[in-house]
């Protein structure tokens, strides 16, 4: 029954090689014969055999070579991150508070000023009209548990994790692999990147070697490494979804990288990993609008985080290149005001004395499209080229000045530690001479005002009102904002404002240079079109 079964399938099994060599035969022994019927009747079977070719399914054993192929793809994947996990660790932490104004302990008001529940849990906002009560023990002391990830980047025990880890602990254990609890000390963090690096004793630990985050590429596979809600080395499995993610709102410096590999509280400051078992960013943060996973999770590349892991360990501190510059992205409206073929790089919109830019020669209005050899995307790429070219390091860039190309060398200071902290804008007052403009209300610029804002007197008009749903509202123009130049002209005074706008069309358009603040920038504001 079992041989009879076989010859009735044999035709399933017969590979193409075969079924060509019995079509050969047949063929031969028809012109041997000459039997016209017969040659009809051979010409139905080939059409029918080429069909059966293109039309059959798989065979048993390409469906099971296929399975195997699966097989031997996931139990690679499984040693794969067997050896990640060995150099990944469990960081326990431990922050004393001293609360001195009479706040209840365990306050959970505390939460809302707290780092790392500001990354996980976004939407929290403190209740109102709800203070709490006095307790009767003010100048207590309480401890503050928290936890994360790391990974071990030097088999001497140098671990890079985050700074909202462990940057304020006051106490850090880290957790092995194989459940070794050992102390930690803080060799150096940085605030602004989000990185910082611990490290234990240890000699021959287990190391994740470093990949290259520069060339990744969207729809790799990537696995992120850590302990989520305390549920150690755990392994969660994605894709890049993104690259060069900026105004997140996290960071001061921000290129993240955008995974849908499940992030959660807990997974900070663990690995993120390529699978050449390399590690290609840190997982720093998550968006989210319930303080759980929701596809969206962001790491910090690794080409970022080594420059700042190694000016840690080396110096305890980072080291950034200074260029002096304030800047913005470019709006299809500023390309073409500035004479621009498309909206990449990175504009300048004012120059500070004394800095590398001032000395290059470097003009508002300049639009920076490549440092050295790297073509510039926008205004953040700009910041985080600039800072990890380092100090002192001399760079070529490459500029657009009306409409021309403008290449200039020149050598970059360091970044100062503490920058100034920009004072708030003034409260306007009301003067008799006012300017309307396209829904905006201009008047003279005092010098006490232009104290405040650390600019020049008599240099530009105080923006005093803006009309709801006017041109001026639209374009982001809000009162306290300076107009220092109307189509790239200085705007002295209140004369010479009334002057520029006079000789321009307002149904075309008109380029702004305002100033607030937080530094300056370039508003293309237009009349609405009726």
């Amino acid at each position: 029954m079992k041989d009879t079964f076989k010859k009735k399938n044999q035709w399933k099994i017969h590979t193409k090689q075969d079924m060509i060599k019995a079509t050969k035969s047949s063929l031969q022994l028809l012109f041997q014969r000459r039997d016209t019927n017969m040659l009809l009747e051979f010409r139905i079977t080939v059409i029918l055999f080429f069909l059966v070719l293109l039309l059959a399914p798989p065979s048993v054993a390409q469906n099971s070579d296929d399975l195997e192929q699966m097989l031997r793809d996931s139990k690679t994947r499984a040693i794969l991150v067997k050896n990640v996990q060995k150099a990944v660790v469990h960081i326990k932490v431990e922050k004393i508070m001293n609360i001195s104004d009479g706040s209840p302990l365990n306050n959970p008001m505390e939460l809302y000023n707290d780092e790392f529940f500001r990354r996980f849990f976004p939407e929290l906002r403190p209740p109102k009209n709800q203070p709490p009560k006095k307790r009767q023990n003010p100048n207590r002391e309480f401890r503050q548990e928290g936890m994360g990830s790391g990974s071990i980047i030097n088999s001497k025990g140098y671990i890079l994790t985050n700074h909202h880890v462990v940057g304020e602990a006051n106490r850090i254990l880290v957790i092995l692999y194989d459940g070794t609890e050992k102390e930690a000390k803080l060799v150096g963090t940085d605030p602004e990147s989000d990185i910082a690096v611990i490290k234990i004793d240890g000699n021959d630990l287990s190391v994740l070697p470093m990949g290259n985050s520069e060339e990744i590429l969207v729809g790799e596979d990537v696995i992120a490494v850590g302990n989520p809600f305390g549920l150690i080395q755990s392994v969660t499995y994605g894709i890049i979804s993104a690259k060069g993610r900026s105004n997140v709102g996290i960071n001061e410096y921000e290129n993240f990288i955008q995974t849908d590999a499940a992030i959660n509280p807990g997974n900070s400051g663990g690995p993120l990993v390529s699978l050449r078992g390399e590690i290609i960013g840190v997982n720093s943060a998550i968006y989210t609008r319930s303080g759980g996973y929701q596809g969206i999770g962001f790491a910090v590349p690794i080409n970022m985080a080594r420059k700042v892991m190694q000016d840690l360990i080396n110096k305890g501190s980072v080291s950034r290149g200074w260029l002096g510059v304030g800047i913005q992205d470019v709006s299809q409206d500023l390309a073409k005001a500035f004479q621009l073929e498309n909206t990449k790089g990175s504009l300048i919109t004012g120059v500070m004395q004394g800095t590398p830019a001032q000395k290059a020669g470097i003009l508002k209005g300049d639009v920076v499209v490549r440092i050295n050899d790297k073509s510039i995307r926008s205004s953040n790429h700009l910041r985080n080229v600039i800072a990890n070219a380092g100090a002192f390091t001399e760079i070529e860039m490459e500029l657009i000045r009306d409409g021309k190309t403008i290449i200039l060398k020149l050598k970059l200071d360091e970044r100062p530690r503490k920058p100034s902290q920009n004072k708030v804008a003034p409260q306007p007052k009301l003067e008799l001479e006012q300017v309307e403009m396209l829904g905006m209300v201009v008047e003279k610029l005092d010098a006490e005002t232009a104290k405040q804002l650390g600019i020049k007197p008599g240099v530009g008009v105080l923006i005093v009102a803006v009309k709801p749903g006017s041109p001026a509202e639209k374009a982001g123009l809000l009162p306290g904002m300076i107009v220092q130049e109307v189509e790239r002209q200085s705007v002295v005074n209140l004369s010479k404002f009334k002057e520029l706008i006079s000789a321009i069309n307002l149904e075309k358009g008109i380029l702004l240079l305002i100033t607030t603040a937080n530094g300056s920038r370039y508003i293309f504001l237009q009349k609405d079109k009726q």
